[in-house]
């Protein structure tokens, strides 16, 4: 079954409206659109022009980029880049095969995923030294010390 554009920006202004508990009224009012034409573009019965996009969208505080990209995942799935969620086998056992470095990677001190380039030393990427983000009143880790500690 074909999906029509105006039919799943209809629906996805519908959900951002409804998840921020706001009523067909109220966005009306702020888009300055008639409450029946809203209703009409959120059933996809009619097609948005652009400003009217734009002014909806304002209305919902909702970037129209970001509506049209959300759109897009929901007409073709296969339409937005997949970003791999895993790293690279190269990384995961240690070695850095890639910059013809074999020696094995440190120990994980089992921080936070996250982190912040402290110092680059060279060309190869396992001369770049990362320190673990921490939340905000987080103990840090020895490992992440001593980390921290040989970066200044």
């Amino acid at each position: 079954m074909t999906v029509l554009l105006r039919e799943a920006i209809g629906d996805r202004l519908r959900r951002t409206r409804t998840v921020q508990r706001r009523t067909l009224r109220e966005v009306s009012r702020a888009a300055r659109v008639s409450l029946g034409y809203l209703s009409e573009v959120e059933r996809g019965r009619k097609e948005a022009s652009s400003e009217l996009l734009a002014s909806i969208c304002e209305a919902l505080e909702l970037p129209i980029d970001e509506l049209l990209v959300r759109v897009a995942g929901d007409v073709g799935p296969g339409f937005l880049p997949q970003v791999p969620d895993t790293v690279p086998d190269e990384l995961v056992d240690g070695r850095a095969e890639a910059c013809g470095d074999n020696r094995p990677a440190p120990a994980s001190s089992g921080g936070p995923e996250g982190g912040r380039l402290v110092m680059t030393t060279g060309d190869a990427m396992s001369d770049l030294r990362v320190a673990a983000v921490r939340a905000p009143g987080a103990a840090r880790s020895t490992a992440q010390r001593h980390m921290v500690g040989a970066a200044a």
